[in-house]
């Protein structure tokens, strides 16, 4: 589409399919050098051959500091390093209070807000020894402002990335580093074509401003701006991307 990334490097994790592989996609069509990372090496493979170009694909635990480190010494090896970071590996459940255990909310804490730690604290890391002005983009989830149902721990995690990156965009402006956070509506991904949350689209529709249902695409194209020069003057925001179903 354009060139408007052309020299960076971008990391997207949980890119095998879904949104990570959209966003993946169109920022490799602007001319990035895409890390395709995903806990399912097979897939990360697949997707960054069907992106083409100079994606590359790296099977990577985010919950797993060890394997999250190994990432960024094969990234530094590849590219000499990351200019852009996008945090959307996720677990999204389909779980009612009453069945919420322990086990249950560590697991998707662990994935979906510590994993975005992780990966945050090695990327910034490698941005700040470079030297680099980067991006942290986070991709939340609007479950947050609605208190969607039988999603307990996964709102409170992404409730946690939102203040996690109003507090990184505090401590990392003087680096030139943005941190910033993307909250898609209910969307037309696999993972949720394959979940319980399919039957929700209808009710969904109902409470947006304009109709339809949303597209991996329409995220994809918002973490393109926020990883573009045209939004370096922002950071600390959430943009919530659903249509207008959350007006806030």
């Amino acid at each position: 589409m354009t060139e408007r990334l052309a020299g960076k490097t971008a990391l997207v994790t949980g890119a095998a399919q879904g949104i990570g592989k959209a966003i993946a996609a169109r920022l490799a069509a602007d001319g990035a050098t895409v890390i395709v990372s995903d806990i399912n090496a097979k897939g990360a493979k697949a997707a960054a051959a069907e992106i083409g170009g100079k994606a590359k694909a790296i099977a990577a635990d985010i919950a797993d500091p060890a394997s999250v480190k190994a990432l960024f010494g094969e990234i530094q090896s590849l590219t000499g390093g990351v200019d852009i970071v996008v945090n959307n590996a996720s677990i999204v459940p389909f779980v009612a209070w009453d069945d919420v255990d322990l086990d249950h909310w560590r697991k998707i804490i662990d994935v979906n807000l510590t994993g975005t730690f992780i990966v945050t604290r090695a990327a910034t890391d490698q941005m700040r020894a470079a030297g680099k002005a980067g991006r942290v983009i986070s991709i939340a989830s609007n479950t947050f402002f609605a208190g969607t149902p039988n999603m307990a721990a996964y709102v409170a995690a992404k409730g946690g990335v939102i203040g996690f990156t109003r507090a990184l965009a505090t401590e990392l402006g003087k680096y030139n580093i943005t941190a910033n956070a993307v909250t898609p509506g209910l969307i037309e991904s696999d993972g949720v074509k394959a979940s319980p949350h399919n039957e929700a689209f209808g009710f969904v529709e109902m409470l947006q401003a304009m109709k339809g249902k949303g597209q991996p695409e329409h995220i994809a194209d918002v973490v393109s701006f926020l990883a573009s020069e045209d939004a370096r003057w922002i950071t600390g925001q959430t943009l919530n991307v659903d249509a207008g179903m959350i007006r806030h």
